[in-house]
């Protein structure tokens, strides 16, 4: 019992002659952990607006509704000149019904006839994106009515003159008072507006959902584009796990209709959410990774001024390390003390810079739609990082001074 109690009375002397030497050079100390502080607040900062973009993509992407794909029109080549995606709108009424009637995976599904117009109401008028939808379109893209209903099938066989407002349009036109029941004219066709749509903010590209006309699918192109054919057909499908053979049968069947040989000869491509989602993710997980790696290597020039002015230390101290050898103290006692200074100056640098990490992404948050997230891991890896590089870096110091001759170390001037 006295030996165990002799060892925890010399270690908590080693703590304390640990600190005292930090307290006494109190600018010192921190001036060693600046690299350390600069490093983890690089690294914690870049972690957290790394994981904030990749959730704000992954939220504007589910904002455009799950397991969701898209066919887009695209023109064959032609003279060896092929146009891009939706150039031309070669995606029929027929094709659409064959999708809802030949696909078993296809939960619901919509084209998407879309035109910029003037609209006028309340009189004040607003230029908006009008897009020209079928009935499963809420249901797709999960948006909720915060007012009103979705019109039926009955106003889109009979390219009926109704309207829902997004938020914005909403607001620009009518401002406080209920727009349900209220008239709009979408140039100059008056529009009957039967419901609201709940606030959906950015979706996938930047553009604001919540600034948007949905009307029928056969009003808009009669009324408004006067186009026969889809540009775009957006597909629910009853599963993630049946994206990739619904999306396959799609191709297969579009081939069927339009007598296309080869995927070369496509005149349609089909996007598929989930792909995108988890290509974005991947990108931002790499450049979150290159720019947390960049940021680490401020760590290994902290770690380096460390040892330095642990070296420059010793070499100040070695009288003082010869006389405690001289009383008693052990090898492995100084090695202890001087280790625990170099980990002491190293967390307390992590400490400090994760502090300083959070401030920044604070910061960003809020001068940027991007909003970083401090996670548990980051904070972990924050102080894991700063504990083993002031016990790699302190090793090296620790072990010279227990190697000190202590009559060598009392003669030094």
């Amino acid at each position: 019992m006295s030996a165990s109690r002799s060892r925890w009375r010399r270690q908590g002397l080693i703590v304390t002659t640990a600190v005292r030497a930090l307290r006494r050079n109190a600018m010192r100390s921190l001036l060693t952990a600046l690299g350390i502080i600069i490093g983890v607040a690089a690294v914690v900062g870049m972690v957290a607006i790394g994981n904030g973009a990749r959730a704000s993509i992954e939220e504007s992407v589910s904002a455009l509704g799950q397991n969701v794909l898209t066919v887009f029109s695209s023109n064959r080549g032609n003279n060896g000149v092929r146009a891009g995606t939706g150039s031309m709108a070669s995606l029929t009424l027929a094709d659409y019904r064959a999708l809802s009637a030949e696909v078993p995976g296809v939960a619901a599904l919509s084209p998407e006839v879309s035109t910029n117009a003037q609209v006028v109401a309340n009189g004040r008028n607003w230029s908006t994106s009008v897009v020209g939808v079928a009935t499963g379109y809420t249901q797709i893209r999960d948006w909720q009515l915060s007012a009103g209903t979705m019109f039926d099938e009955h106003d889109v066989n009979a390219s009926s003159k109704v309207a829902l407002l997004g938020p914005k349009v909403a607001h620009e036109l009518f401002g406080p008072l209920n727009p349900i029941g209220q008239s709009v004219r979408i140039r100059n066709t008056p529009f009957l507006v039967v419901g609201l749509l709940e606030s959906k903010g950015s979706g996938f590209g930047g553009g604001d959902q919540d600034d948007r006309i949905l009307i029928p699918y056969t009003t808009a192109m009669r009324r408004l584009t006067g186009e026969r054919n889809f540009r775009s057909v957006t597909i629910r499908v009853t599963s993630a796990e049946a994206m990739d053979s619904t999306q396959s049968q799609i191709a297969t069947l579009l081939r069927q209709r339009h007598r296309t040989v080869s995927r070369e000869n496509d005149d349609f491509s089909i996007m598929n959410q989930k792909e995108i989602a988890d290509t974005m993710s991947t990108v931002t997980g790499a450049i979150t990774l290159l720019l947390a790696s960049i940021a680490g290597m401020s760590l290994v020039v902290g770690g380096i001024g460390i040892m330095n002015i642990m070296l420059v230390s010793i070499k100040e101290r070695t009288r003082e390390i010869g006389l405690r050898i001289a009383l008693g103290a052990r090898p492995g006692d100084i090695r202890l003390q001087f280790l625990l200074e170099a980990v002491a100056l190293s967390l307390a640098g992590g400490v400090i810079g994760l502090a300083i990490g959070v401030g920044i992404s604070s910061a960003v948050g809020a001068l940027s739609p991007i909003k970083p997230v401090v996670t548990a891991s980051s904070v972990a890896l924050a102080f894991g990082v700063s504990f083993l590089v002031g016990v790699f870096f302190g090793s090296y110091p620790a072990t010279r001074a227990a190697k000190l001759d202590p009559i060598d170390a009392l003669r030094y001037e």
